[in-house]
């Protein structure tokens, strides 16, 4: 089993990463004693596939827990949503001595965070996140919140869970388009972080999209890590942890301006190959490098265009409710070369109306 630790003082905790790791959480739960009882939230999806087995694994080990669940998919990651769990934790009885345990992709996780924030004011909650992307960025950090119609995650805390438990051998019956969904931001590491990351991406690009679980656990924990040191610097980012957000600003104007029917990983590769252009428009960022990133993106099967139904107009209007954006002003994330990235508020008009108008 790997371990990657998240440094945060009194609120660190451990990323557990291992093939068939879920039928062992129950036995960890019990030895961390979080809580006394947990109540499992899940997607109408997930519940049917993973939730008899989590419970298994609870139930083997003496650990009391129950399963709530919500409609699938984004458009359930919104305030009645929230409000709606709150209140059937009440009607279980639930205290502050008990636990919530995410079991899920990133809308879970992201709802399940918000309210453990919010519940008695706080109570502590584990991951187990289910989908790629969740497994490498969603479920680590603490960012929690929900969607309002002004814009995505516009409400929500920094709440950062007790453990997050990663058993890679769940993304076997990952639909192919969600693994696709989470390889948006697997690459993303190699452009903001590390450029072996990315070229190792390249290299194992087949392995990969086979769902080779020795090469996939290797990538879930270099992303892991990453996020981690990103995190243990800057758990509130107020600085280094805004490099995360590359490919994010545009990226969720245009999941925005789809009324989220475009999935986030998709968008943000849309984003990433934005900001590329963006770059290379501001003379940071090199052409031939440029085409690198895109070319890996397309080569596992992201789009980097913005579909023409998207307007320009349209997705700045959704900029300017970005959480990035300061005084009217968007951040973005730009590359000055794979692997290093800077973030600026000097993007002019012109070369902004450039890049969305070309795409």
């Amino acid at each position: 089993m790997r371990t990657i630790r998240v440094g945060l003082g009194e609120r660190a905790y451990d990323i557990l990463i291992e093939n068939g790791l879920l039928a062992a959480i129950g036995a960890d739960l019990k030895q961390r004693a979080i809580a006394k009882r947990y109540v499992v939230v899940a997607d109408s999806q997930v519940v049917e596939l993973l939730g008899g087995r989590l419970m298994e694994s609870l139930t083997a080990a003496g650990v009391a827990a129950e399963i709530i669940t919500f409609p699938w998919g984004e458009a359930s990651k919104h305030l009645a949503t929230v409000a709606e769990l709150a209140s059937k934790l009440a009607q279980l009885g639930l205290d502050r001595k008990d636990a919530l345990i995410a079991l899920g992709g990133g809308v879970t996780g992201d709802i399940t965070g918000f309210l453990a924030a919010i519940y008695m004011r706080g109570i502590p909650f584990v991951q187990i996140p289910t989908t790629l992307l969740a497994q490498v960025d969603s479920s680590v950090g603490g960012k929690t919140g929900v969607d309002i119609p002004e814009g995505k995650n516009l409400v929500g805390a920094f709440y950062q869970p007790r453990c997050v438990y990663i058993d890679s051998s769940v993304l076997m019956t990952l639909p192919s388009a969600e693994l696709l969904n989470g390889l948006a931001e697997v690459i993303k590491y190699g452009v903001i972080y590390d450029a072996e990351f990315f070229r190792y991406l390249a290299r194992q690009r087949q392995a990969i999209l086979n769902r080779d679980l020795a090469v996939l656990e290797e990538v879930i924990a270099r992303c892991c890590e990453i996020k981690a040191e990103v995190v243990a610097a800057d758990e509130r980012e107020a600085d280094l942890r805004r490099i995360l957000n590359f490919g994010h600003t545009l990226g969720h104007a245009v999941e925005a301006a789809s009324s989220y029917a475009l999935a986030h990983g998709l968008a943000v590769g849309l984003g990433m190959a934005a900001a590329c252009r963006l770059a290379v428009g501001k003379g940071i960022f090199s052409q031939a490098q440029a085409e690198e990133v895109c070319r890996l993106l397309a080569d596992y099967g992201l789009p980097t265009k913005i579909p023409a139904e998207f307007s320009p107009q349209q997705i700045k209007a959704f900029l300017k409710t970005d959480k990035k954006t300061v005084g009217g002003r968007p951040f973005f994330v730009l590359p000055t070369e794979i692997g290093k990235v800077v973030i600026t508020d000097t993007v002019s008009e012109e070369l902004l109306d450039e890049i969305l108008g070309a795409g």
